[in-house]
Parts: C-alpha cells; structure tokens; sequence
C-alpha cells in the first residue's frame, strides 16, 4: 500500500487527495504524530542548523516508511531543504504541490483590500 507522509501544515484539499491518489498511487495518506507536527510546524528561526532540532522526525521517518512510499514536503524553506535531501538519501520521493492563484484587488470604505485564493494544480518533485 503506497503512502504519502505529510510533512505539511495544513490539511489536503479534496482535489489534493484525488490528484495523490490519481496521479501518485496513493492508497493512504500518513499525517504527523501531534509531537512531531508540532515540531515541523514550529522550527525555531534562530537556529543556525536543524540537523539535530529534526532528527526525531527523521528517526519517525526511518521506523515507519517503506518502499515506495512519498512525502509532501513543504513549509520552512530551511526544513524542507533538510528533510527533501533525507528522503531523498533514504531512496524515497519528495513533492510539492503547486498552485494557481487568482487576485482580487478592491476599495473598501477607502482601503484597498486584497483576496487570494489558491487552487491546487499538481503534485511536482523536488
């Protein structure tokens, strides 16, 4: 059964889920245990290197993936730039999803207010 770990601090939009299940294979999607999330989704800033700061994620990687499986990778460019170049070492894939986003810019009572909203497009490897 090919999984996809979610190093990702959002949850999967609907279309997210068919296009990894369409176009990756996917027959689970694996998200963080609480601690690790939290830790993925809170690297420090003033941390010079996030080698040790990550290794409890890489040893929850290493005791619970096979081969086969993918990771969505995304959030801190720091974090992500570590952890692709684990997998990757690991022999696994990493991706991202992209997007497509549309802007809306109007005036209200004097202000100019902004609108995005983002549409997923594809799943792309690192």
């Amino acid at each position: 059964m090919k999984k996809l770990f979610l190093l990702f601090s959002h949850k999967l939009t609907p279309k997210q889920i068919l296009d990894a299940k369409d176009n990756l294979g996917i027959e689970e999607f694996v998200e963080l245990p609480q601690n690790l999330q939290a830790l993925w989704s809170n690297i420090p800033p003033h941390l010079q290197n996030l080698n040790d700061y990550l290794l409890p994620l890489k040893y929850y990687i290493k005791e619970n993936t096979k081969n086969g499986d993918i990771f969505l990778i995304q959030g801190d460019f720091g974090g992500c730039c570590e952890m692709v170049n684990f997998v990757k070492s690991l022999g696994f894939v990493a991706v991202h999803a992209t997007t497509k986003r549309d802007s809306k810019e109007e005036i209200i009572d004097g202000k100019v207010v902004k609108t995005s909203h983002f549409e997923h497009v594809i799943f792309r490897r690192y």
